[in-house]
């Protein structure tokens, strides 16, 4: 535990001391030194309900991260509180630490995106790292559903979510990985170093609800194989914390299938603890992908809200 007196990057800093798959990473980059300025970005988020709507109550944030404002453009749901996360440097560097703190107060609902995917270039030095805390008190609801990450050949990249969420509380939260740019050059497709994604979950008074952690590194491990990506190039990761009932109606209209024809394979299981779901999707193309992770997102919706999804924008 990172104490209080220290910045809000310094969790992100001390991850991949830890990690053993980033031992062999700790040497400093020529340009700038890791964790130094322009190379820490901080963002916390409080959402608020007030009146008939959620406002942002409280913004923090230090540069590449910012926000400008909370807008309410969603029809369906106008209470609800539309971020768009942006980040000034349009990517992520070696030695980059970036930090990210939301918070839900009680019946606060948000819905968090990013402004475009995140590009993970490539590093010839240290790594780079992200944490994420997410805490939503009593019956609160948030989506959040950045774009893709995109890790460019010889990315390394880590990323921690530590999640405290109400039994009354819902999360959807939503990572779409793509294999690289699989049309700039053949090396690109898995050609990152390594990637690992750590998500974790506790109930506020501490109790521990699941953790999951996935490390990819195709240079020591086939990713074109079962039990990894098969044909497949692209994956998503959906976690839905939600109370046991509402679940259990959105564990029974999801399905599952396997289609080798039309690149696709999708399911969802139940999470220990009564804590939720995890939906993963598999697909050739992140269309494919996007669409069975929105078909998702609306069946969240309807079951826990009992509203539907704006239009699908022109440019998604």
């Amino acid at each position: 535990m990172i104490p209080a007196a220290f910045p809000p990057w310094a969790r992100a800093e001390s991850l991949g001391a830890s990690m053993p798959e980033f031992a062999s990473f700790q040497d400093e980059p020529l340009q700038m030194r890791s964790g130094s300025v322009g190379k820490t970005g901080f963002l916390r988020l409080g959402f608020e309900r007030r009146s008939l709507r959620t406002i942002l109550a409280t913004l923090e944030r230090r540069a590449p991260y910012m926000v400008q404002r909370a807008l309410h453009c969603d029809e369906e749901m106008p209470g609800l509180a539309c971020v768009f996360l942006i980040t000034t440097t349009g990517c992520v560097l070696q030695g980059d630490r970036l930090a990210l703190d939301v918070a839900l107060g009680p019946c606060a609902q948000a819905h968090l995106t990013s402004q475009s995917a995140t590009k993970i270039h490539a590093m010839d030095a240290n790594y780079a790292a992200q944490s994420q805390t997410i805490t939503l008190a009593d019956d609160a609801y948030l989506e959040f559903l950045p774009d893709p990450v995109i890790p460019h050949r010889h990315a390394r990249f880590l990323s921690d979510t530590q999640i405290s969420v109400a039994p009354s509380a819902t999360l959807l939260l939503s990572e779409i990985i793509q294999p690289g740019r699989k049309h700039h050059h053949p090396d690109e497709c898995f050609g990152a170093t390594v990637l690992s994604l750590s998500t974790s979950a506790v109930r506020p008074d501490g109790r521990a609800l699941f953790a999951e952690r996935l490390v990819v590194e195709p240079r020591r491990y086939a990713m074109r194989q079962t039990g990894a990506m098969d044909s497949f190039d692209v994956f998503a990761n959906v976690i839905l914390c939600a109370p046991k009932d509402k679940a259990e109606r959105i564990h029974e209209r999801v399905g599952a299938d396997v289609n080798f024809a039309d690149g696709v394979a999708f399911g969802a299981c139940r999470l220990p603890n009564d804590a939720g779901l995890i939906f993963k999707v598999l697909g050739r193309e992140t269309a494919q992908v996007k669409a069975k992770v929105r078909e998702f997102w609306e069946i969240v919706r309807r079951e826990i809200i009992g509203a539907a999804l704006p239009p699908r924008y022109l440019w998604r």
